[in-house]
């Protein structure tokens, strides 16, 4: 990415010019392309009202699914539009028919809010749930996950990049194992969606649930589901209503063709739009250009941190992705947040409770979450390493 290109991303990137941003994990900057679709769309509604502001902009709406579609490397009709990942998530999870007895294979470094629909559904109806162990560096142990296949296997469901650090799961590696067992595989790409180059065919997922607001720089409040063609009447949504169904007969309603029928009648169509143009910003910029500039910034941030005395840098695996997260030995995290805020840096608090499994096994504090986009300079990198030496530093000078 040369500096002509950086340069019209930043003035497309506005804030950039008043904070210092790295927290596009949590909910990244909109484009400026993104910010004017959706607010068009909120002035047309204001004029005309929703309804018949849906039916002049259809066009655009039905873009999304050919965006989010050429994004994946999949087909429009397999796109289902929803509120958020999760729900994109538990529509597949909640819809599979699992019974008393069958497993569940995820890894060590599974997000919470999956984990949670995991044990509720073991509390439910006495599935089982079985973490498949990491190797050294952190990544799911594609082995030991091959040895654990049997005939109770009814799903494996991973999280592709854990919001807690750098990792990334190895999600091709995962699919062909998954493809040889006849396993479906539900691939959670919240945090992998908009930083890395994502090709569902290459990773052989069954399903693949994401957030519009976090790397891709979407609108807040939007959330998309991948759903594979041939796996479509293996689900059976948790619910329906007269978008994802017809009502035929007076005792009889047929599901729509499509993943559609994962979604329902309600939508912020300003936010679709939204979500639309963002896909088309982040394909024009390109895949190709956005992964490796994004690790390329956080490997920087990462050697700056590790030369600060009492920093800790938590992040796992063999190649990192965009997400750095840190502690340091006696200033506290949430100390360390709010320093940073008051110099307009903008950065968010891991919990360790977001991954539960990696707390236990790592002893995991709370950290400090910094994720560099590929809008984001080398500059503003040494400026946010200098600014945090001189809060830890501050401390520990109050402390002597």
């Amino acid at each position: 990415m040369d500096m002509k290109d950086l340069e019209k991303i930043r003035k497309d990137t506005s804030a950039c010019a008043d904070v210092l941003f790295l927290c596009s994990a949590g909910s990244s900057l909109v484009p400026e392309p993104v910010l004017q679709a959706q607010t068009d769309f909120l002035k047309l509604e204001a004029k005309v009202g929703g309804y018949r502001a849906a039916e002049m902009e259809a066009e655009r709406i039905e873009h999304c699914y050919d965006a989010l579609a050429q994004l994946l490397n999949c087909g429009r009709d397999e796109i289902a539009l929803t509120e958020n990942a999760t729900v994109s998530w538990n529509m597949v999870f909640h819809g599979l028919g699992l019974k008393p007895g069958d497993r569940i294979l995820t890894a060590q470094s599974e997000y919470a809010s999956n984990y949670i629909s995991f044990l509720q559904l073991r509390h439910r109806l006495g599935i089982e749930i079985v973490p498949v162990p990491s190797i050294e560096t952190g990544e799911l142990c594609v082995e030991s996950l091959n040895a654990l296949i049997d005939e109770r296997v009814k799903l494996i469901a991973v999280t592709h990049v854990p919001s807690n650090g750098g990792l990334v799961n190895p999600a091709k590696e995962i699919g062909k194992v998954a493809r040889a067992a006849g396993i479906p595989y539900l691939l959670d790409a919240c945090q992998s969606v908009g930083q890395l180059n994502i090709d569902v065919e290459d990773i052989g997922c069954d399903f693949l649930s994401a957030s519009g607001r976090k790397f891709l720089r979407g609108p807040r409040g939007t959330g998309f589901l991948y759903v594979r063609g041939s796996m479509l009447d293996r689900i059976d949504p948790p619910f329906l209503d007269m978008r994802g169904a017809e009502w035929v007969e007076p005792d009889r309603f047929e599901m729509v063709s499509n993943a559609r029928r994962f979604e329902n009648w309600e939508f912020n169509y300003a936010a679709v739009i939204g979500l639309g143009v963002a896909t088309d910003y982040a394909l024009s910029v390109g895949l190709d250009r956005i992964e490796p500039r994004t690790r390329r910034l956080a490997a920087e941030l990462r050697q700056q941190l590790s030369s600060l005395d009492g920093i800790s840098v938590h992040d796992m695996g063999a190649s990192p992705c965009g997400i750095v997260t840190f502690s340091h030995a006696s200033v506290g995290t949430d100390e360390i947040a709010a320093q940073l805020t008051k110099r307009n840096i903008m950065i968010s608090i891991s919990p360790n409770k977001s991954t539960g499994l990696d707390k236990v096994r790592r002893s995991m504090p709370a950290m400090i979450r910094a994720s560099p986009h590929y809008f984001n300079t080398g500059a503003e990198l040494t400026r946010f390493s200098r600014e945090l030496g001189v809060i830890v530093g501050n401390r520990k000078d109050r402390r002597n």
